[in-house]
């Protein structure tokens, strides 16, 4: 049958999926909603959160601690328990990868040739890595597929990252330590915007309260701007930037050198040497 998303792509197996936790279960929502049927779909889970459970069985999805058996190989293959329990896993899950089965992984720091190793030889293999907007279906994917992956199944994993968000292939392997920095680790970088923010408005007499409201508020804000607006975010900037006001005033205290850039830099420098070591 059709994948009912965004592509003209063959679904001809269940969808088995390993882990749902908060990444794994935002994918099964926006699958669900997204109308695919939650009879295509298997989870393989001995203790799913309570939230994310009380949807499994609201839509009647199939729970195992372990799969032992699948009456036919599944279309797609999602890994998303913690990179810490997948030797313990999906050795075991390998073994139901058939020819025209595409495994997709979100787990942090394993490499294509480590999944590879565990399958059958020309099983097309995906490296995904989401990031936790998916839980409000404003995440950003990027994609990297090894070379036994069809352009077929190049969609097919299009279609189910896209359930969450937008979705980025990348070319190169290599570039997944960046992407991780950047996109990955991301949301922490604006969430201590916000947070040095909310304590900048306490420094200068507001109240904590209406401090952290105001830059919850002004990050989100700006966020959805952002991302409605066909305009960069330079521009964007400079729109709001008067000469000589507040504005600028501000702006030349985190622009100067050393500055905001700087530490950027620095910590998206660090965040991909610490991919680097936990990829090894």
């Amino acid at each position: 049958m059709s994948l009912p998303l965004d592509g003209p792509v063959s679904l001809n197996g269940p969808v088995l999926v390993a882990g749902a936790g908060k990444m794994g279960g935002a994918l099964l929502e926006g699958l669900i909603s997204r109308g695919l049927p939650a009879a295509q779909i298997i989870v393989q889970d001995p203790a799913p959160p309570a939230d994310v459970s009380e949807f499994l069985v609201r839509h009647g999805i199939r729970v195992e601690r372990e799969v032992t058996a699948l009456v036919a190989a599944p279309s797609i293959l999602l890994v998303a328990v913690k990179p810490q329990l997948m030797d313990a896993v999906f050795p075991r899950l390998a073994k139901f990868a058939g020819p025209e089965t595409v495994v997709v992984s979100i787990a942090a720091g394993r490499t294509l040739a480590s999944f590879e190793r565990s399958l059958g030889a020309g099983i097309a293999v995906i490296r995904a890595m989401p990031n936790t907007p998916a839980q409000v279906g404003r995440g950003v994917t990027a994609c990297v597929a090894n070379h036994a992956t069809t352009e077929v199944q190049r969609a097919l994993a299009s279609d189910l990252m896209a359930a969450v968000g937008e979705v980025v292939w990348l070319d190169r392997e290599d570039d997944m330590d960046a992407v991780t920095a950047v996109s990955g680790s991301g949301p922490a970088y604006v969430f201590l915007v916000a947070e040095c923010l909310a304590e900048a408005g306490r420094a200068a007499g507001l109240s904590a309260d209406l401090a952290a409201q105001l830059a919850r508020a002004t990050v989100a804000g700006a966020g959805e701007l952002l991302h409605c607006s066909p305009l960069d975010a330079a521009t964007l900037r400079q729109n709001v930037t008067s000469p000589g006001g507040t504005t600028a005033a501000a702006l030349a205290v985190l622009m100067a050198e050393p500055g905001m850039q700087d530490l950027f830099s620095q910590a998206v420098a660090a965040a991909v040497r610490r991919s680097r070591e936990l990829s090894k």
